[in-house]
């Protein structure tokens, strides 16, 4: 089977767009390796209609839903390969199998770097958080830990000074931070340790406390993670000689979202990094809409 458009990705950028081209009527396959970081956040607190928050999980489960009601077809596997033959693209996944489609749309987004403390884990998106726009609101006026690396973090926490004033960064990695940065933490009265961390206690994914190398423990109930250097998952879109900026994210048309391949489209945080889930449903929408323009073309 040839499919009208595949989609590599099954996060928030790829759901929008498969239920945007099921309801355009077209044969869709959605490739998803079922890892993304939408699936690791417990809730999102800045979406029209949630304002007490909805889990990446939830979204994905009811977005899938939708989107298979629709004739969206899903496949739970990790795509390796992707080749340009004549008019179709062949996706080939991780278990050898291979799936051919007219247009591709990639959304494979970007994964966190993030330190191996798996109490952490439960507590993202509820009260550890990752992205200042999305959530610096919740700390507003809270004590506050930024658990970070080097440079990184210390932005952070000069970031959510605009939040609160009772912050503390700790330099998980011990990794130098600038002179000129180390002063402005000194100057906004923010808390530095230059310590790794030993232990994070929770309960229910509510942050309790921070324990360092020294044992000595940080009551906290909010926390950001900064450790930079995250991975832009553009491998498969170089694949095919899509155009990547230095940072590896992928070059789209800003109206259409289409790359500099034809046929190729990108949406959601692998082309803007923007870590928004209002913004990589836009993307979702406007690729598929230009997508459907373009199988109406032949």
């Amino acid at each position: 089977m040839i499919y009208d458009c595949i989609i590599i990705g099954g996060g928030i950028a790829g759901l929008q767009a498969a239920i945007q081209l099921g309801r355009y009527m077209h044969d869709v396959l959605v490739i998803d390796s079922g890892d993304g970081r939408s699936s690791i956040c417990k809730s999102y607190h800045n979406i029209l209609g949630y304002p007490d928050g909805v889990s990446g999980e939830h979204l994905r489960e009811v977005g899938r839903k939708q989107a298979e009601q629709l004739g969206v077809r899903f496949i739970i596997e990790k795509a390796e390969k992707v080749e340009k033959e004549d008019q179709t693209f062949n996706i080939t996944a991780h278990n050898g199998l291979s799936y051919k489609g007219k247009r591709l749309l990639i959304a494979t987004g970007v994964m966190d770097r993030l330190p191996e403390i798996p109490t952490m884990y439960p507590c993202l998106g509820k009260s550890i958080y990752v992205c200042p726009d999305c959530d610096g609101y919740e700390i507003k006026d809270h004590k506050t830990v930024i658990l970070g690396s080097g440079n990184v973090g210390a932005n952070m926490a000069l970031t959510l000074s605009y939040w609160t004033k009772e912050l503390i960064y700790i330099n998980h990695e011990q990794e130098q931070v600038k002179q000129e940065l180390l002063e402005k933490l000194e100057k906004k009265n923010i808390e530095y340790i230059n310590q790794s961390i030993k232990e994070i206690q929770q309960r229910d994914g509510q942050l309790q406390a921070i324990t360092l190398a020294d044992d000595t423990r940080i009551p906290s109930n909010h926390g950001f993670v900064a450790f930079g250097k995250n991975k832009v998952e553009s491998s498969l879109a170089k694949q095919l000689g899509v155009e990547l900026l230095e940072n590896k994210h992928i070059v789209v048309n800003p109206r259409t979202k289409e790359t500099n391949i034809k046929h190729v489209w990108a949406a959601g945080d692998v082309i803007a990094h923007s870590e928004q889930v209002t913004i990589a449903m836009g993307d979702g929408s406007q690729a598929a809409i230009w997508i459907h323009k373009s199988l109406l073309n032949g």
